[in-house]
């Protein structure tokens, strides 16, 4: 009898809410404890940089605010726009409004719902803020988020399952066009029986619309062309990509889904208009795919990278630091790797040139977890990083592994982070 009782007690503790701090979006052990301060933030126990500390803005736990923030945008007053995406469904994502209380708390007001994974967040040169969803990207006032409108329409609808890069990413350009990420509709371009879908030239027959950036022309002040034209193709999926102040144009490609920890690698890679970055034919420096091998020549005519980056880091998000902060970050890149494998779970500065790009080595190595690193090819530029988060692998009952997705330079020249797997956001700042 006491048996069964202490099995029912069991079975109904199972059952209960999660405990505070441990809401849906992350689940049991995703949730950052904290000692201390950081910068005015309750100091989270990620072992970071020398001079750096990660402070916890927010986790989720119950039902307020998002349940996988992705983008970020800092408003003026010191309120934050954030996109939800929901869950890998159509139609469960979500802009909310964060307003930081006094004391430390957050206070959310979701102003849009119902759409379909968004991701990107940016302010557009007409003062409007602009979305990215699968399918369109939409244009908002905070102020009127029920007169949103959709500027860009018609992107593919690849649900995830069913093809695999369903988000959508966009930067402005100098001339006003808006560059537009259409992710690949599967990993390699092949069969089930590991065949490669061709057309009647030999190549992929899937990259006619889908794996690539698409240039939408400005037609006057926030409205764009519904026609587009092809800016760069053979990208798998340009989720982050950014444009310096020189007007170069550079992406963070997500390579494919190997079952190798050690290949293949990620890229940084530099658009320029007509050129084409090797998916599904080819990665790393040159490098033929499983399924493609016996068209070498693809990767010779490929553009190549400008920088390799760690295999399977998963870039998210890029932007150059402009804060006042850290002086010793200023116009250096940084990067999110947001992957589930042992490189990922990191933010990265990378040394750039005037033109933005990032300076690179040879010979170099990148850190995996739990400790320990890799060998980059010898022969293959490499970026000249720094991390800021060399101790974002699972520590339990201390923290998950970093997830980082969204990336923002706040005004005070902080840095702000959204995980989604743990439903959290993240501030990085000096130490007290």
């Amino acid at each position: 009898m006491i048996r069964r009782l202490v099995l029912a007690v069991l079975f109904l503790a199972g059952l209960a809410a999660p405990a505070a701090g441990q809401g849906p979006g992350q689940g049991a052990g995703r949730a950052y404890a904290v000692q201390g301060e950081c910068g005015g933030r309750p100091r989270t126990l990620v072992a970071m940089a020398d001079g750096y500390c990660m402070g916890r803005v927010w986790q989720r736990a119950g039902d307020a605010g998002p349940r996988m923030p992705r983008g970020l945008l800092e408003l003026p007053g010191g309120d934050w726009l954030v996109t939800d995406l929901g869950s890998w469904d159509a139609g469960r994502g979500a802009v909310w409004r964060m307003s930081p209380q006094h004391g430390g708390g957050v206070r959310w007001v979701r102003l849009i719902r119902g759409l379909s994974m968004p991701h990107a967040i940016a302010r557009g040169p007409d003062g409007r803020i602009y979305v990215a969803e699968m399918s369109r990207i939409l244009a908002f006032d905070p102020a009127r988020p029920d007169a949103a409108v959709a500027v860009i329409e018609g992107l593919p609808d690849n649900r995830l399952h069913e093809n695999r890069h369903p988000l959508s990413s966009f930067v402005f350009d100098g001339d006003g066009a808006l560059l537009v990420n259409v992710g690949a509709p599967s990993d390699r371009c092949l069969t089930a029986t590991g065949a490669p879908v061709t057309d009647a030239h030999g190549q992929c027959a899937e990259t006619a619309e889908q794996a690539m950036v698409r240039r939408y022309a400005a037609m006057a002040p926030g409205r764009w062309s519904r026609d587009w034209t092809v800016f760069a193709a053979g990208l798998r999926n340009s989720v982050a990509m950014v444009r310096h102040a020189s007007g170069a144009v550079f992406q963070a490609e997500n390579s494919v889904d190997l079952t190798t920890p050690d290949r293949p690698f990620d890229e940084i890679n530099r658009l320029t208009p007509g050129g084409h970055y090797g998916w599904p034919y080819c990665t790393d420096m040159a490098t033929a795919l499983p399924g493609w091998a016996a068209r070498p020549a693809r990767c010779g005519e490929r553009t190549a990278p400008v920088s390799l980056l760690p295999p399977h880091a998963a870039p998210l998000a890029m932007l150059y630091y402009d804060g006042a902060m850290f002086p010793e970050l200023r116009g250096r890149m940084l990067m999110s790797w947001h992957g589930y494998r042992r490189t990922a779970g990191r933010i990265a500065v990378i040394e750039t040139d005037a033109s933005g790009a990032p300076l690179t080595d040879r010979s170099a190595h990148y850190a995996i977890y739990p400790r320990g690193s890799r060998p980059y090819p010898a022969d293959a530029p490499a970026p000249r990083a720094k991390i800021l988060t060399p101790g974002w692998n699972v520590r339990p009952g201390r923290h998950p592994q970093g997830s980082p997705a969204g990336l923002a330079v706040a005004r005070d020249g902080s840095i702000w982070i959204a995980d989604d797997r743990s439903a959290a956001i993240l501030r990085i700042a000096r130490p007290d």
